[in-house]
């Protein structure tokens, strides 16, 4: 890929990698509860996360979208370069998670039933010094769940503030309306802070290009969905009230 070709396509990668994130974050998170509760994760659900050089799975794709989001901005920040070194620990990190969770689940069930089968003593004796060093697997994933979950955070603090550039992106914004309860649930108490840093003061404008990169594609209702989410923002917006009739001249031409 072209470095022009990739300037050219910023505002799609700067979406993607958003959206990237937000599921990473979700799909993630999910495993590291059910570790909190009983001490394991998916180890099938982690593998097709990291995925292959072949099939690349979600994490492996946020960080090279990272990589052409933040290497190829000709406004680099020091910020991003975090943001490309945090979303890149992320991937490398739940890869040795990947691991770990491989030799709990295949290995530990097995060490189990050799040491309660019919082993001599000296037997018995290896199988629990080798068992030891597999009990030190669930520290180890310990430790990666909470490196994951702390960079995670810094990276919530991080992405609003390089993002409050993209204010004018229509699938950021749309992205953001759309799948508003995934974002929701990963910024949880940040969420205010992420649409301020990215809108001020004006939060409606998410909404204004939601609707306009929705009617443009022809997804009239849920255009008109983002509209009325603007109207509830600033009723007295002129830019609201002249994409509110943008809409209703298109749902009356859809629906005569």
């Amino acid at each position: 890929m072209s470095k022009a070709w990739i300037q050219a396509k910023h505002p799609e990668f700067v979406r993607d990698l958003f959206k990237f994130f937000c599921q990473a974050c979700d799909q993630l998170e999910k495993q590291f509860v059910r570790f909190d509760e009983d001490g394991t994760v998916e180890f099938d659900v982690v593998k097709d996360l990291v995925g292959s050089e072949m099939n690349k799975g979600l994490l492996w794709r946020m960080k090279d979208t990272a990589h052409h989001v933040f290497r190829n901005d000709p406004h680099a920040q020091l910020g991003g370069q975090f943001l490309d070194w945090a979303l890149g620990y992320i991937f490398h990190e739940t890869l040795k998670l990947k691991e770990d969770a491989y030799q709990k689940q295949n290995y530990a069930p097995w060490f189990h039933r050799l040491y309660e089968g019919d082993l001599n003593a000296s037997e018995k004796d290896v199988t629990e010094q080798l068992f030891q060093v597999l009990n030190q697997t669930e520290e180890s994933m310990r430790r990666e769940i909470d490196r994951i979950r702390f960079i995670i955070a810094k990276c919530r603090q991080l992405l609003p503030y390089y993002l409050r550039r993209y204010s004018d992106n229509v699938l950021l914004a749309r992205y953001i309306f759309s799948q508003n309860e995934l974002v929701r649930a990963v910024f949880a108490s940040e969420y205010a802070g992420l649409v301020f840093a990215i809108y001020g003061h004006e939060p409606e404008r998410m909404y204004i290009l939601a609707s306009q990169s929705l009617r443009l594609g022809g997804w009239v209702d849920e255009a008109a969905q983002a509209v009325d989410e603007a109207i509830k923002q600033n009723p007295a917006s002129k830019m609201v009230l002249q994409e509110k009739k943008i809409i209703d001249n298109w749902a009356n031409r859809v629906h005569t």
